[in-house]
């Protein structure tokens, strides 16, 4: 209710929500007037960023008014908010049911991410809770309805594209197979209705070369100013700030240029080391990803885990808000830290993510921004996904097969946990 305030108190009493609220009622009107969503010159900066169906469902709530639209993005968050938090905990590996404080925790950690969300408008936690959801169905063997989920939020925000290797590798093929036919229904035939097929394929291949189809050492993706600052945490942009003299204040023509650059590499070069960058740390998910055969709900959890770890920074543009999706790694760890049952590894769990709660505390206000140019959310992610590496190839020894997920019989209640 307090986040909820935080959107329509401005806009009822106040000069109005402002962030991408505006933007996003203006997306649904131009959608309600039949009218174009991006310029004609994809070259043009675009003003709405985001795929045609994106619009579409802005539509909706868009046609009875701001505060309408405003109030449904924040039940939606709400809601996605409680989910991701039940979706979580279930996937946890841990056979356990935590109690209320544990079940908390991962919530409490993420504040400032969740706060973003509501403030900002931002539909990353709505993503975050529909993967969570794919992945339960795909737990629960229901791949087609698995990969309509990935799809809608690829369709909605592009970035989650990045689970299709992984669905692929895994041979996950009926959900991989779901997902690329949803994605189809998502992008030409469900806006095609309101959008007209031929205008809406129109505006797709805009979209597609105004944002997926430049990069330029500027940047990329029709936001410039923000690719190389400090406010993208993301493996291109860290390596980027890290090998050329780009301005990190550049989102902010008010500041005076600085740079961190440890080297004076060409832009392509650049490129090139993030790829082997990328290459490696494909390789060594591949290297810990236990064969099938000896996949286990708790391994199942860590790989997933690090699979949110890496789609988050492997994002081009990987802003503050991003980072929300480290709920899932975070949760599989607390539960790694509360359940496991060697007292040292319960420790050194816990010790880790001190250590990366500290590193991520870094991005409050108080805080020089230097410090987000140096990637201190992305370093948190790396100590995470390094917790969880450790997780998956040091099983306790009691550890059991199987890749179902437990049955309400097999989960234990927290007793420790609950009030005597």
């Amino acid at each position: 209710m307090a986040l909820t305030a935080v959107v329509l108190v401005p806009e009822i009493w106040g000069n109005g929500k402002t962030k991408d609220y505006p933007l996003w009622f203006w997306a649904g009107q131009q959608v309600l007037g039949g009218k174009d969503l991006y310029p004609s010159n994809p070259d043009a900066t675009f003003d709405f960023i985001y795929p045609p169906l994106s619009a579409v469902l802005l539509a909706i709530p868009s046609y009875f008014g701001k505060i309408p639209l405003y109030l449904c993005l924040s039940l939606f968050n709400a809601v996605a908010w409680w989910m991701t938090a039940q979706f979580s905990h279930a996937m946890a590996g841990s056979g356990r049911i935590p109690g209320p404080w544990l079940f908390a925790l991962p919530g409490f950690v993420t504040i400032t991410f969740v706060f973003d969300m509501f403030d900002l408008g931002q539909p990353n936690l709505v993503l975050l809770a529909m993967m969570l959801f794919g992945f339960w169905l795909l737990q629960h063997e229901r791949p087609w309805m698995a990969g309509s989920m990935f799809a809608l939020a690829t369709a909605i925000k592009v970035f989650p594209v990045a689970v299709f290797p992984y669905l692929i590798w895994r041979r996950q093929w009926a959900t991989a197979a779901s997902m690329v036919v949803f994605l189809v229904v998502f992008l030409f035939v469900l806006p095609a209705p309101f959008r007209g097929y031929q205008h809406n394929v129109s505006e797709l291949k805009t979209w597609y070369r105004g944002m997926v189809g430049s990069s330029s050492e500027k940047g990329f993706g029709q936001r410039d100013e923000q690719n190389w600052s400090w406010v993208n945490q993301s493996i291109i942009a860290v390596t980027h700030r890290l090998t050329r003299p780009v301005n990190y204040n550049q989102d902010d023509p008010n500041k005076p240029p600085r740079t961190m650059n440890l080297a004076d590499l060409s832009f392509k070069t650049a490129n090139w080391i993030v790829l082997a960058i990328s290459f490696l740390i494909g390789v060594g998910y591949l290297a810990v990803m236990p064969a099938a055969a000896r996949v286990t709900r708790r391994s199942n959890a860590e790989e997933l885990g690090i699979l949110f770890c890496l789609m988050t920074v492997a994002s081009p543009l990987a802003r503050q808000y991003y980072f929300m999706w480290l709920f899932l790694p975070i949760t599989v760890l607390i539960h790694r830290a509360a359940y496991d049952a060697r007292a040292a590894v319960r420790a050194g769990t816990w010790a880790a993510l001190a250590f990366a709660g500290g590193l991520m505390c870094l991005s409050f206000p108080v805080f020089p921004n230097d410090l987000q140019a140096w990637g201190n959310n992305l370093a948190a992610a790396a100590v995470i996904t390094g917790g969880l590496v450790w997780h998956i190839l040091h099983p306790p020894p009691d550890a059991t097969t199987g890749v179902l997920s437990p049955t309400a019989s097999e989960l234990q209640p927290d007793t420790q946990l609950q009030p005597r």
